[in-house]
């Protein structure tokens, strides 16, 4: 009864929400993507399954695809007689993960009703089903259990913003967390929180954050022809400010403005965390007067002074490596921030806003470390102007995130384990 009155409730806020869906379907264009695969229709380019041994892993985004690059790999490695195929929420992440995986392994996470659970269920018939991170979508835990697929969460963490939630639902959620066979979680401290919220301390392990073993990509084309142009052009320094949300880039494009009097040949390469917020950045970018290219359209001119806004997915990371200095958003205001790993692998000095609570392990381990600045809006402008105006304090601060990124690798190795013996003990 609870099931059912959870699917008839999840119809209804559907039901309800029905307008907001259809608007971003129509203004962004977003949700239009894999409707039939999120209804229950498996996608054609799937092909042949029949007696397959399939692995499922579910990774939501494009933060989530990146993590499990590593545990594909060693899957695909080590248990060369199974299948691993791939599902996403989010058509960014769609798009990576067909990039690294291939489309024909690749598809969209069903929503959380029966028929469209089943058929998916029915037509892979996976041996192991695997969660990235945290996933708990009643009907699909129920599901999975009761198909006699093994059920793994990994990279399992709660976020100080989850806990509270979870801890009022506790009630539901022990039971739900029972369909679980195995919890890999980050830092004692999710062991505890997962704990806290219902799952069988038995089945928690802790294997490490999967995203310190993330390799780097190799750089598009792109990166190079910047490298080249910037450097031919004396432009530096170069500040690379990736993720940002709604009201971070005015102050970062005015911090950049006060940057640019003892910087003139200053460079800002900004990556707005959607796209459908492209064109209000360069928007803003033109209201403010600031010389500007976007990605899509940059041909080489000069950037020396100005901003070249990304519009573009899946260079990010790459882009990094050409910072002096990044800036990770989603943390100058309340949204729980963004990794700071990718900037940290290239050696980057990296600053983060004071809102970081969705990656406090991540950022904690980095500050213990002197290997971050942390800043709010008020410190934001002179932090920049001090890292720019200093080298060897700059080049100690992306040494230290360097070095903090080689101590604590191991993850995926850890969890490739944990899930071999999980596998092992399917009838």
């Amino acid at each position: 009864m609870p099931y059912f009155l959870y699917s008839v409730a999840l119809a209804f806020a559907l039901l309800l929400s029905l307008p907001y869906w259809l608007y971003q379907m129509l203004r962004h264009g977003k949700y239009r993507r894999g409707f039939l695969e999120r209804i229950g229709k498996l996608p054609a380019r799937l092909g042949n399954l029949d007696n397959a041994r399939v692995i499922w892993i579910h990774a939501v985004s494009v933060g989530e695809v990146l993590a499990i690059c590593g545990l594909v790999e060693q899957i695909r490695r080590t248990l060369r007689q199974h299948r691993v195929v791939v599902s996403t929420t989010t058509d960014t992440g769609q798009d990576l993960a067909r990039k690294r995986f291939g489309p024909e392994n690749v598809f969209y996470f069903p929503m959380d009703f029966a028929l469209a659970i089943r058929s998916y269920l029915r037509a892979l018939n996976p041996e192991l089903v695997v969660l990235a991170e945290t996933e708990f979508w009643p009907n699909f835990l129920r599901f999975v259990h009761a198909s006699g697929s093994r059920l793994a969460v990994v990279n399992a963490r709660i976020s100080d913003r989850s806990l509270p939630r979870y801890r009022r639902y506790t009630w539901a959620l022990r039971k739900m967390l029972a369909h679980v066979d195995l919890f890999l979680a980050q830092t004692e401290q999710d062991r505890t929180r997962l704990e806290s919220i219902g799952a069988d301390p038995a089945r928690i392990q802790v294997t490490g954050n999967l995203k310190f073993d993330v390799s780097l990509p190799s750089p598009p084309p792109i990166v190079e022809s910047l490298r080249k142009s910037l450097a031919s052009e004396g432009a530096r320094p170069v500040l690379v400010c990736g993720s940002t949300v709604d009201n971070e880039e005015a102050p970062l494009l005015k911090a950049f403005e006060n940057l640019r009097v003892s910087h003139p040949r200053a460079v800002m390469i900004l990556a707005p965390r959607h796209p459908e917020r492209f064109d209000s950045v360069a928007a803003l970018l033109q209201q403010m007067g600031i010389s500007s290219h976007r990605r899509s359209n940059w041909r080489g001119e000069p950037l020396a002074g100005g901003v070249l806004l990304v519009d573009t997915i899946g260079e990010l990371a790459s882009l990094y490596g050409l910072a002096d200095i990044a800036f990770v958003g989603g943390s100058l205001v309340p949204r729980g921030g963004h990794n700071i790993i990718e900037p940290a692998q290239h050696g980057v000095a990296t600053v983060t806003g004071n809102h970081t609570e969705n990656f406090r392990d991540i950022v904690g381990l980095f500050q213990s470390r002197d290997a971050v600045r942390i800043v709010g809006l008020a410190e934001l402008p002179l932090t920049l102007m001090q890292l720019a105006d200093n080298d060897a304090e700059r080049a100690a601060l992306g040494r230290r995130a360097k070095e903090t990124i080689e101590s604590q690798t191991g993850a995926t190795s850890r969890t490739m384990d944990s899930l071999k013996t999980l596998l092992a003990q399917k009838p």
